[in-house]
């Protein structure tokens, strides 16, 4: 269930990030209201997950969908750029990621 909680929280760390880049430096009411309760539902099931996930694995994960997804966010909405040295810092992220759940024993 932990692993369910942590990939939840990742998905809901790309929802906010989006909407803190559409909240216009939390200009934008709804945009900023939606932010902080995505940040709060994100850090809420973080903290589950936590509870028997390692530290350094959970908020590596974390931290990793969320870089990843809003990468692609950016890309596939925002119109940002797709390069070869941007994919290649994506392909790291992801592999690390990759290592560090095939490391953890949970």
């Amino acid at each position: 269930m932990a692993w369910i909680f942590l990939l939840l929280a990742g998905v809901l760390e790309v929802v906010w990030a989006f909407l803190m880049k559409a909240s216009d430096g939390f200009t934008k009411p709804w945009p900023t209201i939606g932010t902080i309760a995505f940040m709060i539902v994100s850090f809420g099931l973080l903290s589950m997950a936590m509870k028997t996930l390692p530290l350094g694995t959970a908020y590596a994960i974390w931290t990793g969908i969320g870089a990843v997804g809003a990468f692609i966010v950016g890309v596939m909405v925002l119109g940002e750029a797709l390069t070869p040295m941007r994919v290649g810092g994506l392909v790291l992220i992801v592999s690390g990621l990759v290592v560090l759940k095939l490391s953890s024993s949970h």
